[in-house]
């Protein structure tokens, strides 16, 4: 065997060895950048409401409900003054396209202590659940020898102001009541709590 022969199988093993570190480290860099796309990504697989508000669960205590602040509440179509310093005054009673009526003022507490709505639930044992509110007003049209309760949905739960803490002493809190609304020849109606005075006042709308 020449030189020749004896050298090509040498320079044959050394170009496989090359080739394989060769292969190794093309591996090596592909598996590198494999891991950084992949590292980049981190946090981002977090559920996508986190952070957002959770939804109130059944046993959190209701929120006051109050009537939208949009309206003058300076005007005034009625006033209904009781017993131990109560007043109510109607600011509105807009007449709106879904068939309804909503009835908003405020009531003021002059007593010397706290108001809870005593008896303005109404006698309906299902309104009573509605603690103190409006609950057990009505509007009476007295042309058309008609009253309209308050607005509920399926659980009994009027659509009205809820005092849930009631009205402090020298206080005074906004309401709103819906009610049907009767035909649009009624343009006055009677307005009415229990234990208070009765209101006449004027339809709007």
């Amino acid at each position: 065997m020449n030189v020749t022969e004896r050298i090509t199988p040498m320079r044959a093993a050394m170009t496989r060895i090359r080739l394989k570190g060769a292969a190794v480290a093309a591996a090596s860099v592909a598996m590198a950048v494999m891991l950084t796309a992949c590292g980049g990504d981190a946090g981002s697989d977090k559920p996508e409401d986190e952070g957002k508000a959770s939804k109130p669960t059944s046993n959190q205590k209701p929120q006051e409900q109050s009537p939208p602040q949009d309206d003058d509440e300076s005007q005034v179509l009625g006033t209904m003054k009781g017993a131990d310093g109560i007043e109510v005054v109607i600011s509105s009673a807009q007449r709106d396209t879904g068939g309804f009526i909503t009835v908003k003022g405020r009531v003021t507490n002059d007593s010397g202590n706290r108001f809870t709505a005593q008896g303005w639930q109404g006698t309906e044992q299902e309104m009573r659940a509605n603690g103190a509110s409006v609950a057990g007003a009505s509007l009476v049209d007295q042309a058309g020898k008609k009253r309209y309760l308050v607005l509920r949905d399926t659980d009994g739960r009027c659509l009205c102001t809820q005092f849930v803490t009631g009205i402090a002493a020298g206080k005074e809190s906004s309401f709103f009541a819906q009610f049907p609304a009767p035909p649009q020849s009624t343009t006055e109606v009677d307005f009415q709590i229990p234990t208070m005075p009765t209101a006449t006042i004027k339809i709007s709308g």
